[in-house]
């Protein structure tokens, strides 16, 4: 069994790289991916721990897309780490992110909400700041009991904290990976707020710009998803991907490898992932 969708404390879980490792190699895992959030900074890290594992590690990322309906991620595997292109484009996310957090912190001030940069920073793992961290510190505060009211009061989309920030379209997240030496996987479709028949279109699109597989196997999917999602991978030559999205402590009722107990990604998910980049770089 593997997982493919993991964060660390470089974006927003609470794990270290290294922690993650030795996690899948208790839990039995043969191959772990780390795809933190618009950041490679703790590839390095994971590929020196695997090489003292049973566990395959695989460099990842998780490119957030623009999207007008819900949520689209894309999720790079075997990426080069160190690419000057790569390392470029996710210096821009970066910048956006900071101003975005700004934007954040004076609308959660401006809504009564007193809250210093200090108590998000303190809530923050080595890289990225995100809305999480403000969940985190709004909590410390006594403000709201739960991260998940801060989401739902406060910092999802369309709430009076939320704050956009700058994005890459579809193709160019698809684009970005296959620079990178990558392959760009379609994270969690379901979190795409459009009929099937749309969202299949969007998919089919996506494979046209270079889309190598979608995530069929995921913690939150209903069993019906993963098959809607499996057959339409299958029709396109996409390959099948999934993971649990595990975010540590951020998300306790969530486990490394299983989700919520229910989920299972068979090995050969990795060896179709590696045949397929094969005939993007032969």
């Amino acid at each position: 069994m593997i997982d493919l969708h993991t964060h660390s404390v470089y974006s927003d879980g609470t794990n270290l790289p290294a922690e993650l490792v030795a996690m899948a190699e208790k839990r039995g895992l043969s191959a772990l991916a780390l795809t933190d959030h618009d950041t490679v900074g703790g590839i390095p890290d994971l590929l020196s721990a695997g090489e003292d594992s049973s566990v395959e590690t695989v460099a990842g990322i998780e490119l957030s897309a623009e999207c007008e309906h819900g949520t689209m991620h894309i999720l790079g595997y075997f990426i080069d780490h160190a690419s000057t292109a790569l390392l470029e484009k996710i210096e821009k996310v970066r910048e956006g992110r900071e101003q975005r957090n700004v934007g954040i912190l004076k609308k959660l001030n401006k809504l009564g909400y007193v809250l210093l940069w200090s108590d998000v920073e303190n809530h923050a793992g080595k890289d990225v700041v995100g809305r999480p961290h403000f969940a985190a510190a709004l909590v410390e505060r006594g403000h709201v009991k739960s991260k998940k009211l801060a989401f739902d009061l406060l910092l999802a989309k369309g709430r009076p904290g939320y704050v956009e920030r700058y994005r890459y379209t579809a193709k160019e997240c698809i684009e970005l990976i296959r620079v990178a030496g990558g392959i760009p996987v379609l994270a969690h479709p379901a979190t795409i707020y459009l009929p099937d028949e749309q969202l299949f279109a969007l998919v089919r699109e996506m494979k046209d710009s270079g889309l190598g597989g979608i995530e069929t196997y995921y913690a939150e999917n209903h069993p019906k998803n993963i098959r809607k999602f499996s057959e339409w991978a299958d029709e396109l030559g996409l390959v099948r991907t999934g993971g649990t999205d595990f975010h540590g402590k951020n998300t306790p009722d969530l486990k490394l490898d299983t989700g919520f107990g229910q989920l299972h990604v068979p090995d050969e998910v990795l060896e179709q992932l590696k045949a397929a980049l094969q005939t993007f770089f032969p």
